[in-house]
Formats: structure tokens, C-alpha cells, sequence
């Protein structure tokens, strides 16, 4: 079933390393936070390495009455700029599972 010569306790050791190296990501994640800025700072949204929007900061200059849409528009794109950080965030943290063979 395994190849001759595997030594299956030091496989099941470096699954364990990596599953606990995972985990520490993880947990880095949630406990990061990641600042998302649109129209030259007039909207700036924070996100948890989660992903849960925990802040936005709408600058008084952004809102014009007749503009609703514009507004909206800003505040999609700071969420999107701050979620997408936090995805890279999350990427980079990631150890290299194919030094592994996964």
C-alpha cells in the first residue's frame, strides 16, 4: 500500500507540523486587519482577515445628496480594495503544500 521505506511516523509528523502551521494561520488571519481606501481616501473600509467588514469611515466631502449611486460605488471599491488584501493576506500566510507532495 505505501512504498517500502516510508517511515509512517515521520509522515504523520509533518502532517501534524503543517495542520499546526495552518491553524497559527489561521488564527494570524482573524486577528489581522486589512484598510481599503477609494476616491482618493474619501471612503475607507476595514476588514477582518475574515473577511467581516468591521469598519467604514465615509469621508463628509463623499456625500452629495444627488450622488447616492456615486457614494455607493466608493464604498464597493474600498470594501473590495480591503478584502482583497486581506485574500492575499491569507495567500501569502498559506505554507507551501508541495514541498509536502499535496
Amino acid at each position: 500500500m505505501f512504498p517500502e521505506g516510508m517511515d509512517m511516523n515521520a509522515l504523520l509528523e509533518q502532517a501534524q507540523q503543517v495542520q499546526a502551521q495552518l491553524q497559527q494561520a489561521r488564527d494570524d488571519l482573524q486577528k489581522a486587519s486589512f484598510t481599503g481606501t477609494s476616491g482618493g481616501g474619501l471612503v475607507e473600509a476595514t476588514v477582518s482577515g475574515g473577511g467581516v467588514l468591521t469598519g467604514l469611515v465615509i469621508a463628509p466631502e463623499a456625500i452629495t445628496p444627488d450622488d447616492a449611486e456615486g457614494l455607493a460605488d466608493l464604498v464597493l471599491a474600498a470594501v473590495r480594495d480591503a478584502t482583497t488584501q486581506a485574500a492575499a493576506a491569507a495567500e501569502k500566510a498559506m505554507p507551501d503544500m508541495g514541498s509536502l507532495g499535496l
